[in-house]
């Protein structure tokens, strides 16, 4: 899969991306902000394992973010199951370098449509920790509403935290 971003694009993890992967992966101020199954330090071995995962979905739903030479980040979805089956979840993230300058606004907006157009879902959401006011932003300008504040959600970096729920919902 393959999905134009300008200079950017979203496409299928490649073996190529274990190095430039572990490169912006391993950096806290980027793993801070994911679930705790993103590892931090994040090695060379993470990436080829993730690699593996992501490559044997069915369906693919996780994507490396790309300029024309490496891997970048990462956008997916976890598609919900049961009572929630017409929902999803949007996660993504971004090496540091590459911050500012619209590139996560432009996936999650595509990435977004992708998932309206290719999967049986009605609403599609994210859940943003109270620290990241950067990623609340992104989402604002993809067309997702702030839901609510969900207060003592999560438990990271030692600290309990309220996160923002955002939604979109098929038009």
């Amino acid at each position: 899969m393959k999905i134009e971003l300008g200079d950017w694009q979203i496409r299928s993890w490649s073996r190529n991306d274990e190095a430039s992967i572990a490169r912006y992966a391993n950096n806290r101020e980027v793993s801070i902000n994911l679930w705790d199954t993103f590892p931090y330090p994040y090695t060379r071995k993470d990436a080829r394992e993730w690699i593996r995962i992501a490559s044997r979905q069915t369906p693919e739903t996780n994507f490396a973010l790309a300029s024309p030479e490496e891997a970048i980040g990462g956008i997916g979805l976890r598609l919900g199951e049961d009572i929630f089956r017409r929902t999803a979840e949007i996660g993504y993230w971004l090496g540091e370098p590459f911050w500012g300058k619209g590139i996560a606004t432009m996936a999650v907006a595509k990435m977004t449509d992708f998932a309206f157009s290719h999967f049986d879902l009605d609403r599609i959401q994210a859940e943003v920790f109270e620290w990241n006011p950067a990623s609340s932003r992104v989402l604002e300008k993809a067309g997702y509403s702030l839901e609510g504040r969900l207060r003592q959600r999560v438990i990271k970096a030692g600290k309990t935290i309220d996160c923002f729920l955002y939604a979109k919902i098929r038009e």
